[in-house]
């Protein structure tokens, strides 16, 4: 089971009525949004959660969240919400972290790609992001 932290955010109405801008203050530059409620908050986890994992990847420390009440939206009609943040399955799923992974291959296609000095994990990788129509 993976520990799961909370971060204050701060969610600003558009205008309009219908989306938000979310800001978490205690990640510099951490912000996002959403259509309606739901997305923003979706999209705010998202992008925390991204925040966090870049900076761990980074050997960086990251900051710890501010109690709820020590946040205080600056725009009338703003609010705090805690936004929860499962970083140890973000990392599973987005993170840059290598993993080791085994594989079998007949000895006389070994050979003769380690003859052409052939970069096994490039060409899984590459095979692996073609064959699941992703992006690099």
């Amino acid at each position: 089971m993976s520990k799961k932290s909370t971060y204050p955010a701060v969610f600003y109405p558009w205008d309009d009525g219908k989306g938000y801008t979310v800001e978490v203050p205690d990640l510099p530059g951490c912000v996002s949004e959403g259509e309606d409620l739901a997305t923003a908050i979706e999209m705010a986890e998202d992008a925390a959660s991204g925040w966090i994992v870049g900076e761990l990847e980074d050997g960086k420390e990251v900051p710890s969240p501010s109690r709820f009440a020590e946040i205080i939206p600056e725009e009338e009609g703003a609010f705090v919400q805690y936004l929860v943040l499962d970083i140890s399955e973000y990392s599973r799923k987005y993170g840059k972290k290598v993993v080791k992974k085994n594989l079998t291959i007949p000895a006389w296609l070994a050979t003769r790609a380690q003859e052409q000095n052939v970069n096994f994990s490039k060409v899984l990788q590459d095979a692996l992001i073609e064959k699941m129509h992703l992006q690099k």
